[in-house]
């Protein structure tokens, strides 16, 4: 090596590196880095430097990414290494030598593609091989465009592993434990091969494109469920999971990932929205993008961006599939991912949604986003990306219409549903859960909303009078029905029941018209699937009676478990309609929704837990069925606490009874540590229920 410089090694100072960059997790052994921020190498030679500033001139540092590196398209740079290194690009400092070692600070810049390097070391004639190192976004760097400012969002929205997803109703809001997993052994490397495998089917040649967050989100997203590529999720009817895994049954991101990647990129069976938004979510996180999952009630999906959807009931409030895609969900997931909007004005900058789930759209892929949340709330449809279909999913109106035998439909009265009245997401550094609808929609009534919906109507209108191109950006306005104000109906429930309870039912009937009214009224229930698919109409009542003016009727039924018990889809969501008909043939419609909630799994540990002392956990089941729960089968897992699942049997469950099950565990890990619980039997299927406790340091 020229004049006396032979190279022996070069020490990547791994622990240190990895603790400075908040990337120990990932990995001890390989190093982690995080763009804009420098990282510490020291190089080792087999000989004495004498005039080290003479060698300092004449050595080089080389780093390159892909594999056809090349200097033209920015994948390949050299640097020398000086006493005063740029911060803002690739740049070498030394900052400690002596006869046989070098000590180099490393620049990386803010804006540089992410992924895996090389690194060399360059001198006259000849080039060493110093190892490779993973690079990854920085929330902790000011010059990242995913730059957070707060310390606790980053540990939330980048390192927490462990998380909650919301589904249920908008009144009865339930808890889902996921594992995000994103930090386990060769996550990080799935992640990378996942925008390999995107980028390839998206025909991206330039890996420069993975400086810019916005093209990594949307390649993470096409690759979720988009049939356009070799998707890692395959999504399917609810209840039709056939040589799969049912959605419900996924308790993290990893099995998923790990499955993908051992079949050769073939599709996992079986996603829906929120086990796209959970994996999606473990997959930005991994790569450096603060994000976080996020529910929404009484979503409007697949309308194309029209601010109107519309649902058909038969006469006696069954709710039928005419329109198989564009229907109003229950709830609905999907994410939200922290970056600057370089490409749009810095109001957009901030939280961006993001959704995976397949959309019926005219142009573009079926993914939607990255839409800056604040486009979505001050109704600025125009702006990238897909702001439209979100604006319209959270604003629509939703009108029922009935339909009679003769295949009519006439509109009900009083029974039109708005969308979007209920946003949530898990709040920073705690369980709770966190209304966020105010970053997403005014509060409803205000000057402020009544303007951004003006707002958009506009730029219906316009659309509408310019142009009859079959691509609009809303295809319809909401329009209002004149109600004549005679008959009202209110229709009441407990917005949530212990499963094995009767559903109770209150239906009040006034009449405000200043004369009597023969009425026939309908009260039904049915089940149906979270995405709005009906399962079967499984209960109805009919009443015929006579309402004086200015009358109330009030109505009180139950209707028995016993009618129910074997109705329930995988979510255990029932839908009430009450259809009311008077004389003159108008119509009158009321509808709620509620959850049936399993029974509780309790998870109880001692007191004061250390770790790598052994311990024991006690998981109880009460069974509130007046019947015996056979066959349950509980599962368990925890991160630091269990090493890998475990399956337990616990058999028979008695009648109003409680079964209990000892579980010994060593605790490895320190700090915080959740344990999952899943109870599978033939009567309840993933009944999940999670505990976290402190871990106390050995």
């Amino acid at each position: 090596m020229g004049q006396g410089l032979s190279f022996k090694k070069c020490d990547f100072k791994i622990p240190m590196n990895n603790s400075n960059h908040h990337t120990e997790e990932i990995s001890t052994e390989r190093l982690m880095v995080r763009r804009g921020q420098p990282f510490t190498i020291t190089v080792r030679f087999s000989a004495p430097i004498h005039n080290y500033l003479q060698q300092m001139k004449k050595t080089f540092l080389i780093v390159q990414t892909g594999s056809h590196p090349c200097k033209a398209d920015g994948t390949q740079t050299e640097f020398p290494i000086s006493s005063l290194g740029d911060q803002k690009q690739w740049s070498a400092t030394l900052e400690e030598q002596d006869l046989c070692s070098w000590t180099l600070t490393v620049n990386t810049p803010a804006n540089a593609p992410i992924g895996h390097y090389t690194l060399h070391l360059r001198v006259p004639k000849s080039s060493y091989f110093l190892g490779e190192f993973t690079l990854l976004f920085n929330p902790w760097c000011q010059d990242d465009e995913v730059f957070l400012p707060n310390e606790a969002q980053r540990q939330e929205y980048v390192l927490n592993q462990e998380g909650i997803i919301y589904w249920g109703t908008e009144n009865a809001v339930l808890t889902q434990p996921w594992d995000f997993s994103q930090f386990e052994k060769d996550i990080v490397d799935i992640c990378f091969r996942l925008l390999d495998v995107g980028e390839y089917y998206q025909r991206v040649k330039d890996l420069t494109q993975r400086k810019n967050p916005v093209h990594v989100c949307r390649t993470v997203a096409a690759m979720l469920n988009c049939n356009e590529f070799k998707r890692i999720l395959t999504e399917c009817e609810s209840g039709q999971y056939y040589n799969g895994t049912p959605p419900s049954k996924w308790l993290g991101s990893s099995p998923i990932l790990r499955q993908w990647l051992a079949s050769r990129c073939q599709p996992v069976r079986y996603g829906q929205c929120w086990v796209f938004a959970a994996v999606m979510c473990s997959v930005l996180r991994c790569l450096g993008i603060p994000t976080r999952v996020v529910t929404g009630f009484t979503w409007a999906h697949n309308t194309n961006s029209s601010l109107s959807v519309d649902e058909y009931y038969d006469e006696n409030g069954t709710l039928l599939t005419r329109d198989r895609s564009a229907r109003v969900w229950t709830f609905h997931v999907w994410n939200e991912c922290w970056m600057a909007r370089a490409d749009l004005r810095p109001e957009y900058s901030g939280w961006q949604a993001l959704d995976a789930t397949c959309q019926e759209k005219s142009t573009g892929p079926s993914f939607c986003g990255p839409a800056p949340v604040h486009a979505i709330k001050e109704g600025d449809t125009e702006v990238d990306y897909d702001v439209c279909y979100f604006f319209a999913a959270i604003n629509a109106k939703c009108q029922i219409w009935i339909q009679n035998p003769g295949d009519i439909l006439k509109p009900a009265l009083g029974g039109t549903k708005y969308t979007g009245n209920n946003i949530t997401t898990k709040s920073v550094g705690s369980e709770r859960c966190e209304d966020i609808t105010h970053n997403y929609k005014y509060p409803e009534g205000s000057l402020q909303e009544k303007q951004v919906l003006n707002k958009a109507y506009e730029k219906i209108k316009n659309l509408e009078t310019t142009s009859r191109s079959s691509i609009t950006e809303f295809s319809s306005i909401p329009t209002a029905l004149e109600e004549p104000v005679n008959l009202f109906i209110q229709l009441q429930s407990n917005s949530s029941l212990q499963l094995g309870q009767d559903i109770p039912l209150s239906i009040e009937i006034f009449n405000h018209s200043g004369e009597e009214k023969a009425t026939h009224l309908v009260v039904g229930v049915q089940s149906l699937h979270y995405n709005g698919v009906p399962i079967t109409q499984f209960w109805k009542e009919e009443f015929h009676f006579n309402l004086n003016s200015n009358e109330v009727n009030r109505l009180q039924v139950f209707v028995p478990y016993s009618l129910y018990r074997g109705e329930l889809g995988e979510h255990h969501l029932l839908r009430l309609t009450a259809v009311l008909r008077d004389k003159d043939s108008y119509t009158y419609f009321a509808q709620e929704e509620i959850s049936i909630c399993d029974p509780p799994l309790t998870i109880e540990f001692p007191e004061n837990i250390v770790q790598y002392q052994p311990s024991t956990t006690k998981i109880s089941l009460l069974n509130p069925l007046t019947e015996p729960l056979e066959k349950c089968v509980v599962a368990v897992a925890g991160r630091g606490l269990i090493h890998r699942q475990r399956k337990y049997r616990l058999g028979s469950v008695e009648a109003k009874s409680t079964q209990q099950l000892q579980i010994p565990f060593t605790p490895i890990q320190a700090g915080p540590r959740r344990l999952t619980a899943c109870l599978n039997c033939p009567q309840l299927q993933n009944l999940k229920s999670y505990r976290t406790i402190n871990i106390a340091a050995a």
